[in-house]
């Protein structure tokens, strides 16, 4: 009987050290993404992008919108453009696509646009690149944010990606 309680208690003791070590090697995954879009914007180069989207920050997307009660994509990109760059787009998406130049994916530096097709083959959105693979566009559902250009939604929808001639 000695035996099997002992036997019982060094069982424990096992378990115990084992969830114990599983703990500790855990990665947190809901900061994850959060800390790599944090890390994007501290890496960004110019300080003007920087406060520009800080400031643009979870306004709200209203499509047509063109200041801070609602903006959709192409304003945001209009004003991102204007306002840091000193370039003029034209006003909607599709528009915007055409006065780019091609660039591929891979050579996308910070200011770049990538223009998506969630409806069909037209362009009808964009964003516009900082680095490490994250972009900042106004969303239909969750307004202007830093988001990953990873996830499997964006890759499957980008149709173009260039840089302003």
């Amino acid at each position: 009987m000695l035996i099997l309680k002992r036997s019982y208690l060094l069982c424990l003791v096992v378990i115990f050290v084992a969830l114990l070590a599983s703990c500790g090697s855990r990665k947190p995954t809901a900061t994850t993404k959060a800390a790599r879009a944090a890390d994007a914007m501290a890496n960004l180069k110019s300080k003007p992008l920087y406060r520009f989207i800080n400031n643009w920050t979870g306004v709200r997307y209203k499509l047509g919108g063109l200041d801070k009660s609602g903006i959709d994509c192409s304003g945001f990109a209009l004003l991102l453009q204007r306002d840091i760059y000193g370039k003029s787009l034209p006003r909607r998406s599709r528009d915007q696509a055409e006065a780019v130049r091609k660039k591929s994916l891979g050579n996308l530096k910070e200011g770049d646009l990538i223009f998506f097709s969630f409806g069909g083959r037209e362009v009808d959105h964009v964003g516009i690149y900082l680095n490490n693979d994250f972009f900042v566009h106004a969303s239909t559902s969750r307004g202007v944010i830093v988001d990953d250009l990873t996830l499997p939604v964006y890759q499957k929808a980008i149709v173009k990606t260039g840089t302003l001639n």
